[in-house]
């Protein structure tokens, strides 16, 4: 019989989608799931991004540029220099997904066996496609204690080797929804520059910063021009999940002409999606304040919520819209799956996703979930009522 390969048995499963059988068969026997284990928006997208799809009147659908088109690269160009970031079309390549635009950055810049540091938790996917690429990840633990600030700099400097390519952050975070101040980002910068790195940020949640915070772009710091790459997407920031367009941003000539080429090799992104994606740059600022706004509210009252829990720790988010919480459980997993196979609780039931995926570190986040608060109000302290209870229940 034919064997399967290494990296192929390597490939880590999602903490997020790995529950989803046991969440339909719970679903198939009555019981209502409250789904905050994924990133999935329950926000309108702008209606302008849809009617440009349903108002298109294009005859043959046809490969869009590998690069993305031109309309649409100038008019993101114009969107980051509104945040400070002073890039043209050249800098951005537009990928299938954030997703891709990772792959397009790993191909890039590391060779089988090479290393990027990341604070962990971190965004579960980092796990595959280093895996994919035959990347070694090597984590620097942010604590829950510390609400996952930055690790002092000591920590990443004795896990640099002849091996390390890059440090990659997520900021806002996923899973944690901290998101790291200026002065981190200074400290971040002289490592790099130090042992001249790559400095790789994962920005798709940008948008999502509270409490008059604002968010710090690696691209907006000056100094960092030749190791700087933001990964973003359109996927969080207009609701449009399903569109799969994100982008790679970079003023390193070398590495945008060497991730061009990874482009070409897949051919293009898809052409509505692109056209959707164009539109939705046109989107008010109104949009964004009443969506912020919403996620404020939403994230206060999960927070306050989970800490009248007796046991339960809970980090409190500055941006995105997760947050990890600790439970008085010795594994979340097992807990994560036992609520969707064997408890409901007024035959309703919560879906969350178990946090030890979302480290590399063996027995890290054991008693950790990531909650996505993509619920409005009233749900979320439903689901929490539900988590109260089925905390008692598992412990009896």
């Amino acid at each position: 019989m034919p064997s399967i390969s290494t990296k192929g048995h390597q490939m880590p499963e999602s903490p997020i989608r790995k529950l989803v059988p046991f969440a339909e068969s719970a679903k198939k026997r009555g019981t209502k799931v409250y789904h905050l284990n994924i990133g999935q928006p329950d926000i309108k997208t702008p209606q302008i991004a849809l009617d440009a799809v349903k108002n298109n009147n294009i005859e043959t659908l046809s490969y869009a540029r590998s690069e993305g088109s031109e309309t649409y690269r100038i008019k993101l160009a114009n969107y980051y220099k509104q945040h400070q970031i002073n890039v043209s079309e050249n800098n951005i390549i537009v990928t299938t997904g954030g997703s891709e635009a990772l792959f397009f950055t790993m191909g890039s810049i590391t060779d089988a066996g090479d290393e990027i540091i990341i604070p962990e938790p971190f965004y579960a996917n980092y796990n595959g496609f280093s895996t994919a690429s035959g990347v070694k990840v090597v984590p620097v633990i942010s604590k829950i204690e510390d609400n996952f600030a930055l690790p002092k700099i000591e920590d990443f400097e004795k896990l640099i080797t002849k091996n390390t390519k890059a440090i990659l952050i997520c900021n806002p975070g996923n899973p944690t929804g901290y998101m790291y101040s200026k002065e981190e980002i200074e400290k971040l910068k002289e490592i790099v520059l130090k042992h001249d790195l790559f400095l790789i940020a994962d920005e798709v949640y940008r948008e999502f910063a509270y409490d008059g915070l604002q968010h710090t772009s690696v691209l907006a710091v000056k100094g960092l021009e030749q190791h700087a790459i933001v990964i973003d997407s359109v996927s969080k920031r207009y609701s449009m999940c399903g569109a799969r367009i994100g982008c790679v941003v970079s003023k390193n000539e070398a590495f945008i002409a060497t991730a061009i080429k990874f482009a070409q090799a897949r051919l293009s992104p898809p052409t509505y999606a692109l056209i959707a994606s164009e539109a939705a740059l046109d989107t008010p600022q109104s949009y964004f304040d009443d969506v912020k706004a919403e996620y404020v509210i939403r994230r206060n009252t999960l927070v306050s919520e989970l800490e009248k829990i007796e046991g339960v720790k809970v980090a409190k988010p500055k941006g995105a819209f997760y947050c990890v919480a600790q439970l008085p459980v010795a594994d979340t997993d097992d807990f994560a799956r036992w609520m969707l196979e064997s408890y409901h609780y007024n035959n309703e039931t919560i879906m969350v996703a178990p946090a030890s995926g979302f480290y590399s570190t063996k027995g890290e986040g054991k008693n950790q979930i990531r909650m996505a608060y993509v619920l409005k109000k009233e749900d979320l302290i439903k689901s929490v009522a539900i988590l109260k209870n089925a905390l008692e229940a598992y412990k009896a």
